[in-house]
């Protein structure tokens, strides 16, 4: 039996550095982490925008000395425990820095946008072992993905893993959250800089700017690297990519079909849809056994508490047998909780460097794959993923 002691002594609290105000901050993170009083604090904020530090610093009682304009000036503040990587694009040169500082990492997706940058990562990671790094994917959080990847280990080798999501425009899925507007204080330079650096490190990863590089970095490495980590907790990163389409002609973003093939025999398939008066974000994973499927239903990411659906089908006799879970419990919270750990503890968290590279090198052969068919040029990292 545990001491009165062990039973009522308060978690370590863990003081954030957050780099990044906008969206998934305002709806999703920063709701939590206030939430979350007892186990983390926020000791230190940065965005470009000057109005939006001001009134977060204001909304989340951080003092005018720890609110700064980027991270360069985040981190000068003292007495930071772990860093919150929230914002756009790649998050490279962001996970560098903080790693390098001497705190422990969490990172929205994706880890980063070219090869380059990870292995600089897992250069420093192998450098220090004391540094700790968590990628945010925050679906592998959700109690109904645990238990249904619990129930996959007696289910034997799967033979397809099936992925559809409908997703509406942000405007559409945030509306609740009552965002700040988007600001318009951010300098014209520093914006232009911020480009320029992107085109950088897309033209290093596929060596092109345009919609072949958008497709990579925005649409695969910004929203379909969740179902990617779906599919490797369920199955295997994908081991080649056969088929890629877009469409509509004109229409961007597109719908985006991946086809390819998983360890032993097993295929997938991904139709992502981006539907920008759709009613509501969808998004179903169905993996098939040979005598089971598991079915997965998520809402919108941004619906906080809302809930995943879980259906697990086999036969029972001569009968079919479905096992039904509704979660409610929240995946992003899971996921905070579990970078706590990763500070306090240790404890690894479910996605870091590893995954992170893996994602990358599917992206990279995606980009590969489509551009093979249209006939267009690729260069920089990805030409060695055409295969």
């Amino acid at each position: 039996m545990a001491s009165s002691a062990e039973s009522t002594d308060p978690p370590e609290r863990v003081r954030l550095a957050i780099l990044g105000l906008g969206a998934v901050a305002q709806a999703v993170h920063l709701p939590l982490l206030d939430r979350l009083a007892d186990r983390f604090s926020i000791g230190a904020i940065a965005d470009l925008s000057p109005s939006l530090v001001a009134v977060i610093g204001d909304r989340y009682r951080v003092p005018a000395r720890a609110r700064f304009d980027g991270l360069d000036g985040l981190l000068t503040a003292d007495g930071i425990d772990g860093l919150l990587v929230l914002t756009s694009g790649s998050h490279g040169s962001a996970v560098i820095a903080g790693l390098d500082r001497g705190w422990a990492v969490f990172a929205e997706k994706p880890l980063a946008w070219t090869l380059a940058e990870a292995d600089a990562i897992a250069e420093q990671l192998a450098a220090d072992p004391a540094c700790r790094l968590q990628l945010g994917y925050m679906k592998l959080y959700d109690p109904a993905v645990v238990r249904g990847v619990a129930a996959a280990a007696s289910l034997g080798p799967v033979r397809s893993i099936e992925v559809t999501v409908l997703h509406p425009s942000d405007q559409r899925q945030l509306s609740h959250a009552r965002l700040l507007p988007p600001p318009t204080d951010v300098p014209a330079a520093t914006i232009d800089s911020i480009r320029a650096e992107a085109d950088r490190l897309r033209t290093l990863a596929v060596g092109s700017s345009g919609d072949l590089a958008r497709l990579y970095s925005d649409i695969v490495l910004g929203s379909i690297v969740h179902d990617l980590a779906l599919i490797r907790a369920f199955a295997s990163d994908p081991t080649g990519i056969d088929l890629v389409d877009t469409w509509p002609a004109e229409r961007w973003p597109p719908s985006v079909a991946i086809a390819g093939r998983l360890e032993g025999e097993a295929r997938f398939a991904v139709r992502w849809h981006f539907l920008p008066d759709y009613a509501a974000y969808r998004e179903e994973v169905r993996v098939v056994y040979e005598a089971a499927t598991i079915e997965l239903e998520f809402p919108s990411p941004y619906l906080l508490h809302a809930p995943t659906r879980l259906r697990i089908t086999e036969l029972e006799g001569d009968a079919r047998r479905d096992r039904r879970y509704t979660s409610v419990g929240e995946a992003f919270e899971e996921e905070l909780l579990a970078f706590h750990s990763l500070v306090t503890t240790g404890r690894q968290p479910l996605a870091g460097l590893h995954e992170g590279r893996a994602d990358i090198v599917t992206s990279q052969r995606i980009a590969a794959r489509y551009a093979v068919q249209l006939g267009l040029p690729i260069s920089g990292e990805a030409t060695s993923q055409k295969g």
